[in-house]
C-alpha cells in the first residue's frame, strides 16, 4: 500500500493489522475503547479504526490508521483463513500514518532494513512526538494481567478443564489446592510459581456457592479482591462504563464469551458457567469465581449491555 502522509508519500510493506473498535482492540493497551485510543492520540469515534502496521522502504515502522473498519475485518477474517487479501486503504480513509507501533511483532518485512522506529517529525501542531512502542510487559502490571485475560478468553477449554465444579484448582494429583495452573506463553502473562482460588461451598441445590470469607490456603490471595471485582462489575449496571469496558463474544451454542475490566482488575466469563479474576495486586494470580446463584444473573446482565464485534458484512456476532 502507499503512505498518505505529504512527508512519507511510499510504499508501506503491511505486516499485520488490527481493530480498534469498542468491542474489540488490542486490550494490552488500556481497559477500554476510550483509553486505548488516547494513547494512540485518536478520536475515540463510535466506528472505531482499523490499525496497519507494517515498514516502509527504509525498514522504519509506521502504524496506518484508516476509518475503513470493514476493509481492516474483511483482510483479518480471510488471513484467519490463511486466505491472501490485499489490504490497500483508499486514500479518503487514512486518517493518518504513526511512527512506530503500538505492539510488538516478531516479523519483519523481506528484502528491507531491519525495523526500527523513524526520525522523530514534528506533527501538524507542530510538536515532536516519540514514535508509538508497546508496553513494558517484563514484569506484572496491568499490561500483563490484560494479557492474561486474553489469554483465557482464547485459550477457556484449558484453563476451565483446570477447575473442578467447586470452583478451585486441581492439582496433578486430583486435590483441590496449591496447583499451579498452564503457564501463559512466553512473552505472555505467566502465572507465576502459585495459583489462588475461590473457596466454594455446596448449596442446598448442588451448585457451588461462592465463600466470600474464606481462602483456599492460608497464604492464598484474599477475597476482599474478588468481593470488590464483583462489586464494581455490578456497578456498570447502574452506571454504564465507557465503551469497550465490557465486552461480548460468540463462545459455543447459545453462550458468549464475557470480557470485563476495571481499575486493576480483568474478568472472563463464559454466560453458561464460572468466571476468572486476575488483579493487578496479586502478581500472576488466577482466581476462579464458582457459579453460585448470583453470578449467572451479573454475567447475563452485564452481556445486556457489552460491546459486540461486528462481521464485515455490518452485523453483529
Amino acid at each position: 500500500m502507499a503512505m498518505t502522509d505529504d512527508a512519507h508519500d511510499e510504499a508501506l510493506y503491511v505486516l499485520t493489522a488490527v481493530l480498534l473498535t469498542p468491542a474489540r482492540f488490542p486490550s494490552v493497551l488500556g481497559d477500554d475503547y476510550p483509553q486505548v485510543c488516547e494513547v494512540l492520540g485518536l478520536a475515540a469515534r463510535p466506528e472505531g479504526y482499523g490499525l496497519v502496521l507494517g515498514q516502509d522502504g527504509t525498514g522504519a515502522r509506521w502504524t496506518v490508521v484508516t476509518d475503513d473498519v470493514s476493509l481492516v475485518a474483511c483482510a483479518l477474517a480471510a488471513w484467519d483463513c490463511g486466505m491472501e487479501f490485499d489490504l490497500t486503504p483508499g486514500t479518503r480513509s487514512v486518517v493518518g500514518a504513526l511512527p512506530g507501533w503500538p505492539l510488538a511483532l516478531a516479523v519483519a518485512a523481506p528484502g528491507v532494513p531491519a525495523p526500527h522506529d523513524p526520525e522523530p517529525e514534528p506533527g501538524p501542531d507542530g510538536l515532536v512526538r516519540p514514535p508509538l512502542s508497546p508496553p513494558d510487559c517484563a514484569g506484572w502490571g496491568p499490561a500483563q494481567r490484560r494479557l492474561g485475560a486474553d489469554e483465557i478468553a482464547s485459550q477457556w477449554s484449558v484453563w476451565r478443564a483446570q477447575v473442578g465444579g467447586d470452583g478451585a484448582f486441581r492439582s496433578p494429583g486430583g486435590g483441590a489446592e496449591g496447583p499451579t495452573a498452564p503457564d501463559f506463553p512466553a512473552g505472555r502473562a505467566s502465572t507465576g510459581g502459585r495459583t489462588g482460588a475461590t473457596s466454594v461451598d455446596q448449596g442446598a441445590d448442588g451448585e457451588p456457592v461462592e465463600a466470600a470469607a474464606k481462602s483456599t490456603t492460608p497464604d492464598g490471595p484474599s477475597h476482599a479482591g474478588i468481593r470488590r471485582v464483583l462489586q464494581e462489575a455490578r456497578s456498570y449496571l447502574r452506571t454504564p462504563p465507557p465503551p469497550g469496558r465490557v465486552r461480548s463474544a460468540y463462545a459455543s451454542g447459545e453462550a458468549r464469551t464475557l470480557r470485563a475490566d476495571g481499575p486493576g482488575w480483568s474478568l472472563v466469563a463464559r454466560t453458561d458457567d464460572i468466571a476468572f479474576v486476575l488483579l493487578d495486586e496479586e502478581p500472576g494470580e488466577v482466581l476462579p469465581v464458582g457459579r453460585g446463584p448470583e453470578l449467572p444473573a451479573l454475567l447475563s446482565a452485564l452481556d445486556s449491555l457489552a460491546a459486540r464485534p461486528a462481521t464485515p458484512s455490518g452485523g453483529v456476532l
